[in-house]
């Protein structure tokens, strides 16, 4: 089920006042990759060995995730504690520098984290999640205001834990594979784990918490100024939550960009298409020597 499972470890570090479980493979450079919603670290089962190759592969379990510790407060998902989780991993770990990849929530944490502290970033990796300038304008259009939809329903309280726990999580395997193009790139040992993931106490109100505060801390909101980090997108093009027109214009927003679209291909992109996704990140990696730590 998992690639080179046996040399993966598992451990925790303490940042920003929590504990965040990790699993990390290889040594080198820090890579640190930051999953989505309604993920874990195991939405990066495909890159870790890959990567691992050549350096420190560090997985995360976001706050309120899996493992990962849970604060109870909905005050505690916000942005800001965000990139004070990120700082103090790529700190914690000994590390000056990193190559940053977020995917989906992981993504929207990623640029905010390339923001607020871009000589930390050697190079920024997102996959389909649009610049927060060019989300906030999407969110402007009844096209995009209908595919995230579910992030209204997502404000209510109580009742989106409740029907995403029926019939055991079913919502998650409908959400992975009924999202998926290739409806195989999901197992049903995959699924398992997403649902054994979310079954653990706490982990629902934490990770919807996320969608709670989105209005409240400036997400959607378009004051963005120039990125300086080299930066990738890669984009699955059949992604239901996100349009693609989101990508269009991002070039204004970043200083040294490249977007790599993926035809056929779902939101969970790194998934789906694994090799390529790697083929891709590969290439924007070799183009200068990455990496730097103390």
């Amino acid at each position: 089920m998992i690639m080179s499972e046996a040399s993966w470890h598992h451990d925790t570090i303490h940042t920003n006042g929590i504990k965040l479980h990790y699993v990390t493979q290889g040594e080198g450079p820090l890579m640190l990759m930051l999953h989505g919603f309604p993920e874990f670290w195991y939405s990066w089962r495909h890159q870790i060995p890959e990567f691992a190759r050549d350096h420190k592969v560090v997985a995360l379990d976001l706050r309120g995730y899996n493992d990962s510790d849970k604060p109870e407060a909905q005050s505690a998902y916000v942005m800001a504690e965000f990139i004070k989780d990120i700082k103090g991993v790529i700190e914690g770990l000994g590390y000056a520098r990193c190559v940053l990849v977020g995917h989906d929530w992981g993504g929207a944490i990623a640029w905010s984290f390339a923001y607020a502290y871009p000589e930390l970033i050697d190079r920024l990796i997102v996959l389909n999640l649009p610049h927060p300038a060019k989300f906030a304008e999407g969110l402007r259009t009844p096209q995009q205001l209908l595919r995230s939809a579910y992030i209204f329903f997502f404000q209510l309280p109580i009742l989106p834990e409740l029907l995403i726990q029926l019939n055991d999580f079913q919502v998650l395997e409908a959400a992975f594979k009924g999202m998926a193009v290739d409806k195989t790139t999901f197992s049903d040992d995959d699924i398992e784990a997403y649902k054994n993931a979310f079954a653990k106490r706490d982990t629902l109100t934490a990770t919807l918490n996320y969608y709670r505060n989105m209005f409240e801390q400036g997400l959607t909101t378009s004051d963005w100024g120039i990125l300086t980090v080299p930066t990738l997108l890669i984009w699955g093009e059949a992604d239901a939550a996100l349009g693609k027109e989101l990508t269009y214009g991002t070039e204004k927003y970043v200083q040294d960009f490249r977007i790599r679209y993926i035809p056929n291909c779902s939101h969970w992109v790194q998934q789906e298409q694994p090799q390529l996704v790697n083929q891709l990140m590969r290439e924007f990696l070799g183009e200068s020597g990455i990496g730097s730590r103390e």
